[in-house]
């Protein structure tokens, strides 16, 4: 379930607000006739900050419900521990396969505050947690000394690290146990930290380019580091582009614009700069998406 490539879904919208929903199951369709094998609906690229809680377990539910052979690793992360709890275990009611936990944000709590999170978590659901630290989102890292005091609890099968410290992610590798996956956050990580040991990745890219992202993590994983660096090389543009502004921002645009269901942005996210637009489709023209 947890090694290759998972993509982080957009949540598409209507023009009133609300979640498309053949708009999703279409976006399901798309990923898995392109051979990706793992969905993340509700993350950070999902909008979840602006989900409410009948949207977020709405999304789930009909990602779960649409998928023929896909795992389905569900965003249920909050600042709230009670909250990230309600969450996670109606996505497991909801027949999720495992699920993926950001760290608090905002609260920035301590090591200590964060063991204590997740060791709630791991006590109130039966089923796979994927930790995500994101620093860049939540003010506070997950040192690898804290991960890898996560990675005894039953049930915590792996992180999502978004850090962009490959000297943290080559720790976590290393002292973690030997079934704790360890999956890049960034799509520009992805090389270098699956030369370090990571499995895969948990991607933004994926979302418009399915079959690039799966080849670059497949020829990792098959130890074709020469073909792996060719491919990364030929994302690389795609992979600045998709971070012109702020994520989902860039992705849900592109989407858009290839005539993927996306929608409208939710406030206080927002449309691109013109700017920004012209650069982001002179990437995708030269991709041949748009």
């Amino acid at each position: 379930m947890f090694s290759g490539l998972a993509t982080a879904l957009i949540t598409p919208m209507r023009a009133d607000g609300a979640i498309d929903e053949e708009g999703l199951r279409q976006l399901v369709r798309f990923q898995e006739e392109r051979g990706v094998r793992a969905l993340v609906p509700c993350g950070s690229t999902g909008e979840s900050a602006t989900l409410d809680h009948d949207e977020h377990l709405q999304v789930i539910q009909i990602v779960v419900d649409e998928v023929k052979s896909a795992k389905v690793i569900a965003g249920t992360g909050s600042n709230s521990t009670k909250e990230a709890i309600h969450l996670s275990k109606g996505a497991q009611d909801l027949g999720a396969d495992a699920l993926l936990c950001v760290s608090p944000y905002y609260n920035r709590p301590t090591p200590t505050g964060i063991i204590g999170h997740f060791t709630a978590l791991s006590d109130a659901v039966d089923i796979p947690i994927i930790v995500y630290n994101i620093p860049s989102r939540t003010g506070s890292n997950i040192s690898s000394a804290t991960m890898l005091e996560l990675a005894k609890l039953p049930n915590v099968a792996g992180v999502k690290e978004a850090s962009g410290d490959i000297n943290q992610i080559s720790r976590i590798v290393a002292g973690a146990p030997k079934d704790f996956i360890v999956l890049s956050g960034d799509d520009a990580m992805t090389l270098p930290a699956m030369a370090v040991g990571a499995r895969g990745v948990i991607s933004v890219a994926s979302n418009i380019v399915p079959e690039l992202m799966l080849r670059l993590v497949n020829e990792m994983l098959e130890c074709r580091l020469e073909d792996a660096r060719q491919t990364n090389k030929e994302l690389l543009p795609l992979f600045s582009a998709l971070f012109l502004e702020t994520n989902p921002q860039p992705v849900k645009t592109a989407a858009r614009l290839m005539g993927l269901p996306a929608g409208p942005l939710r406030m206080p996210l927002c449309d691109m700069n013109p700017s920004n637009l012209d650069a982001l489709k002179k990437v995708l023209a030269q991709y041949d998406l748009i």
